[in-house]
């Protein structure tokens, strides 16, 4: 990975419309510029593994976002993969208790992929983490779907919600499985030339 010398007058673009990535790199001390959820076609393609998907999500959310000269745009993706199979965002609570059904005293990958484009250079990297879910109830899942926490989640649930009392272990990263792992976040800005981690003059 080649790495370009800091510019300090960069500014961070957020191609991610997820209040959770907002949060995140905020813990790095960034406020985004702005913030330009790019609109691309989610859908995976006809037998597309979740590795393989989620980095070619995150490519193309980088590449679709407009940046101009001075600007670092940071974009990810992140999806719950239950063998083969990819659980995207629910359409609806019936599809949200399908996936927790599924998922159910089981477990499972989130994979998140995080791509930083300046310039026509983008820099990928992905983070998978091993999440185990108790064996849910009937009456555990009809409460989770009540709160409306599963909505925008992929796998139909969010580990920093109520649903954290489903989730007794996990092997990899918090952070990524929220959405954004930020040791490879800031990685990856460092070598596209953004200034982290710089003290004030």
């Amino acid at each position: 990975m080649t790495a370009v010398s800091p510019d300090p007058t960069l500014r961070l673009i957020l191609g991610s419309g997820s209040p959770r990535r907002l949060e995140l790199i905020a813990q790095l001390g960034l406020t985004p510029a702005e913030v330009r959820p790019p609109d691309i076609d989610e859908d995976p393609a006809k037998g597309e593994l979740p590795r393989a998907y989620v980095n070619r999500i995150a490519r193309e959310k980088a590449e679709a976002v407009q940046i101009s000269k001075g600007d670092v745009a940071l974009c990810a993706d992140t999806t719950v993969a239950l063998g083969r199979r990819i659980m995207g965002k629910p359409a609806d609570a019936g599809e949200a208790a399908t996936f927790l059904h599924a998922l159910s005293g089981r477990r499972h990958k989130v994979i998140t992929a995080i791509a930083v484009k300046r310039g026509d250079q983008i820099w990928t990297k992905d983070v998978q983490s091993t999440v185990a879910m108790k064996r849910l109830s009937n009456a555990e899942v009809n409460w989770y779907l009540a709160t409306d926490d599963w909505k925008g989640k992929a796998g139909g649930y969010a580990i920093q919600g109520p649903a954290a009392a489903f989730i007794p272990w996990i092997n990899g990263s918090f952070h990524a499985i929220m959405g954004l792992p930020l040791p490879e976040t800031a990685g990856l800005l460092t070598a596209a030339g953004f200034p982290l981690f710089q003290e004030a003059p």
